[in-house]
């Protein structure tokens, strides 16, 4: 995979994630994907399971990802995709921004990996107080 190809496929699945569209983000990946990001608690592994946390997470987060930079690796097709992101829960107004990074494996122009790195702590002021 070349720089070109790493951000082609990098636009190509931000903008799937950008649409909150499950199918539209699904097709990105194949069959047997490996997903992986700091809300998930371990892999999610497969399509029907991913299916099921997307459409938990896109029914109550709002989230856009602009891309900043983005890196083919040197020995696997893949690429590590830095980003900037908005991101607000449910309907609530208020949003945060996080900067974070991808890296995902590719098979035959779909991703096989994802694993998904940022500081989970800057979504805290959109959480919900906790009980005492």
């Amino acid at each position: 995979m070349n720089a070109q190809q790493a951000g082609a496929l990098a636009e190509r699945f931000l903008g799937a994630w950008n649409s909150q569209e499950v199918d539209r983000v699904l097709a990105c990946y194949t069959e047997d994907v490996t997903y992986r990001d700091p809300n998930t608690r371990g892999d999610v592994q497969g399509t029907d399971a991913l299916r099921r946390y997307l459409t938990k997470l896109f029914g109550a987060w709002r989230m856009h990802w602009s891309l900043r930079e983005c890196y083919p690796l040197a020995d696997a097709d893949g690429a590590a995709v830095l980003w900037h992101a908005v991101m607000s829960s449910g309907e609530s107004p208020r949003t945060v921004e996080v900067d974070g990074m991808d890296l995902v494996l590719v098979h035959q122009d779909r991703i096989r990996r994802n694993e998904v790195y940022f500081d989970r702590t800057a979504l805290a002021p959109l959480m919900p107080p906790t009980p005492k």
